[in-house]
């Protein structure tokens, strides 16, 4: 037997077979555009939530293991913790068994079958690519040329490896692995981390199964085995994370070694004692696609009450506590950038935790020009460090996101987002000269006089109140929001050319010192620059 004539278009198959689902998840997602964002607010919800969560985006990447690589990047970020986690990793497991559905559609949906349908596939998405113009149109074909490609490669595969049906010793391997649980299912796992794809696996499996060549004991191993491999890319995703990720990772394996060794003992006592000739029957593709199915909704609903044990135990395991949030990190993750909807909303996330620290900060400079409070004027300077720290990192993160495969849409989003970030920092700024007129007050020996501080507090309240607006209407997205900051803004032009003038005629009276009056000038002109990029930021969420 020419063994070449087999392993180059079994590997041609895979490569195509991979590079369609490929194409064809990256299609779906950026298809599904602001709705993968908005995903990121369920998982705040429970964990029966996170499992239906988990299941939706592992069916639209069409790969558990980034779905696992991208909760393992919330837990290293700090926005998902590990009890929302264990439900996502669970749901993944379930949504991975949808590109097996689409492989078996050949038996059971004549239509779809790939000498019909993979060329016209290919041939519409090619037509839709070349003549459509706007990018959603490009996502549409993306998704419909992997779809004819994926079904090229099963072919493709399954036609290179029917000749080894007539090949004894290859039959006898998989007879072999049927009746040994432990070889078939280490062959899964094996195949599974060396490739870093369950979905690529099954497809590998199922196009021997066209072929005739698989047992049903042996597929059922394999599979089990494939669960664990699966694993592989999370725990390498883990390594150099921080210690909950690591445990989120462990966590993923945890399920399913645990899910494997429950169904393995079953399937051992069904095909060595209760019923040993069943094994021996051939599997077909959409057996397959049953047993994959069955095994994994099986181990979700088995383990689902003692999740929490599971979380114990991963954490007992690497002896490892959840991290608590650091006040001036920067919670963002290379990984999410593997899906950058999901990625967008963590920026867009960590942009409004930003304008919240300056927010507290402006709340503590509201009185620092009356107290004088040297704790206060550290505070703010720590803060305006912090924020310029975060500020940076952010940004860094939004040009790398800009950089990736993300609709106009999502380009235009990134594009305010950093305006809005510069804007959020400057007002940083201004809370920090606040701190230094303070810092001047205490130098000089002087301080407002009464009615100076009643306009002072005032400006300073009508003035938070805008930036308090302008983050509300980020935050929330808020047009009407947005158009009170607006509306703030210039009520605070014209209060402080009033509150200027008065002060200047205190000044021209001598009622109040000229060192307290520069200040009180000094910061009449700090807080009215606070409104504008106030308005800046509204006007960015008016224009997104």
């Amino acid at each position: 037997m020419e063994y070449m004539n087999i392993i180059i278009p079994f590997a041609g198959g895979l490569g195509m077979f991979i590079y369609g689902m490929q194409i064809m998840a990256q299609g779906l997602e950026n298809a599904a555009g602001n709705k993968m964002k908005s995903l990121l607010e369920v998982l705040t919800r429970n964990k029966l939530t996170g499992v239906m969560l988990g299941a939706a985006i592992t069916a639209v990447i069409q790969s558990s293991s980034a779905t696992t690589v991208m909760v393992v990047g919330f837990v290293n970020a700090g926005l998902m913790n590990l009890a929302q986690a264990m439900g996502v990793i669970m749901g993944a497991n379930i949504g991975t068994t949808v590109t097996g559905w689409l492989v078996s559609s050949v038996e059971w949906a004549e239509f779809l079958s790939p000498s019909k349908m993979a060329p016209v596939a290919v041939i519409a998405g090619v037509i839709v690519m070349l003549t459509g113009k706007r990018r959603s149109t490009k996502d549409i074909s993306a998704i419909i040329i992997g779809f004819g490609l994926l079904f090229i490669g099963i072919t493709t595969m399954s036609d290179a490896v029917k000749p080894l049906q007539e090949y004894e010793g290859f039959v006898n391997l998989f007879a072999t692995l049927g009746k040994s649980p432990v070889l078939g299912i280490l062959t899964g796992a094996v195949v599974t981390a060396v490739i870093q794809s369950s979905s690529a696996s099954v497809g590998i499996l199922q196009s021997l199964a066209a072929a005739g060549l698989v047992p049903f004991s042996a597929a059922i191993y394999i599979i089990m085995g494939q669960n664990i491999g699966t694993c592989v890319t999370a725990i390498l995703s883990s390594l150099g994370a921080k210690k909950n990720a690591k445990t989120a990772a462990l966590m993923h394996l945890l399920f399913n070694v645990i899910g494997t060794v429950i169904f393995s003992a079953a399937a051992i006592i069904y095909y060595e004692i209760l019923q040993p000739q069943a094994g021996g029957g051939v599997i077909t593709q959409t057996q397959i696609s049953l047993v994959h199915t069955a095994f994994n909704i099986g181990t979700t609903v088995l383990l689902f009450p003692a999740s929490g044990l599971i979380i114990k135990l991963a954490k007992k395991i690497g002896n490892v506590k959840e991290d608590g949030q650091e006040r001036g990190k920067v919670l963002l993750d290379e990984r999410l950038l593997e899906t950058p909807g999901i990625a967008l909303q963590s920026t867009l996330n960590e942009a409004v935790r930003m304008g919240e620290l300056v927010q507290e900060t402006l709340e503590i400079a509201r009185n620092i020009l009356f107290t004088k409070s040297e704790e206060d004027i550290e505070r703010l300077k720590e803060d305006e460090d912090t924020v310029d720290k975060m500020c940076a990192g952010i940004t860094d993160y939004a040009i790398k996101l800009g950089t990736m495969q993300i609709s106009e849409r999502e380009h235009q989003t990134v594009s305010h987002l950093l305006q809005i970030l510069s804007d959020i920092e400057r007002v940083s700024d201004y809370c920090e000269n606040i701190s230094e007129y303070a810092e001047t007050l205490i130098e000089k020996k002087v301080s407002f006089s009464d009615i100076a501080k009643e306009h002072m507090d005032e400006m300073m309240s009508e003035t938070i109140d805008s930036y308090r607006y302008a983050m509300e209407a980020f935050k929330e997205d808020s047009q009407e929001k947005a158009l009170k900051v607006i509306e703030k803004e210039t009520k605070i032009d014209e209060l402080e050319i009033r509150l200027r003038t008065k002060h200047i005629g205190r000044l021209a009276e001598n009622k109040c010192s000229t060192e307290a009056g520069i200040v009180f000038l000094d910061a009449l002109v700090g807080l009215e620059r606070i409104s504008d990029h106030a308005r800046n930021i509204a006007e960015e969420v008016m224009k997104a």
